[in-house]
């Protein structure tokens, strides 16, 4: 049996910032990928702004570590849909629109190397770990399947909380909905379950 990990790393980030509270360290994952996981390989796709340095520096040490594989691209920002909120005067009743700058989103694809690198590795006797709650790769998911790979787990945090009357998730519905339709085949696996292994430490500021 062969078993293959590929890394979602803006997704696996966020989602382990904003659900868990937590920073992941890159190397703390791949250690445990590969020593107590018995990943053959472990892929991480990742964005890095430009003059990053301190993150081009991270990545590339991975890159040169035994069974890591890192394939990035810089980063691009694009501008986020204004919002139009209708306000009305409680005195005298006057209707009018207020504007809510949405800001810039940060962004870098590395979707078709994942995808194209899963295919690749995918059959018979290979295990598939994939770090992402992104739903754009449940369509991979059932491909990879159509090869016959003998299982699929999906790490990341599928829990759901309501702020400001949202409700916030950071898990696909589609790939709830694939578990759900494949038990014997794809898992989910919370991404808190390894928290403690792989979070970084971090220097409290004094």
């Amino acid at each position: 049996m062969k078993r293959y990990a590929f890394i979602d790393v803006q997704n696996t980030a966020s989602t382990a910032q904003q659900m868990l509270g937590f920073v992941v360290d890159w190397q703390k994952l791949c250690e445990l990928l590969k020593n107590k996981k018995s990943c053959t390989e472990v892929y991480l796709y990742t964005g890095i702004d430009n003059g990053d340095l301190e993150t081009a520096k991270e990545f590339d040490a991975l890159s040169k570590t035994s069974c890591c594989v890192v394939k990035s691209k810089s980063i691009f920002s694009y501008k986020n849909k204004d919002l139009t909120v209708p306000l009305k005067c409680s005195g005298c009743a006057l209707e009018t629109v207020h504007m809510v700058d949405m800001g810039y989103t940060k962004k870098s694809n590395c979707d078709v190397e994942l995808t194209v690198d899963v295919i690749e590795k995918s059959g018979p006797d290979v295990e598939l770990l994939l770090f992402t709650g992104d739903g754009d790769f449940e369509y991979l998911i059932r491909k990879a399947l159509d090869k016959e790979v003998s299982k699929v787990s999906i790490f990341s945090c599928a829990d759901r909380y309501v702020k400001a009357g949202m409700t916030i998730s950071r898990f696909s519905t589609k790939l709830r909905n694939l578990i759900a339709e494949k038990p014997a085949k794809v898992f989910y696996v919370p991404l808190k379950d390894i928290k403690d292994q792989i979070k970084k430490n971090i220097s409290p500021i004094i």
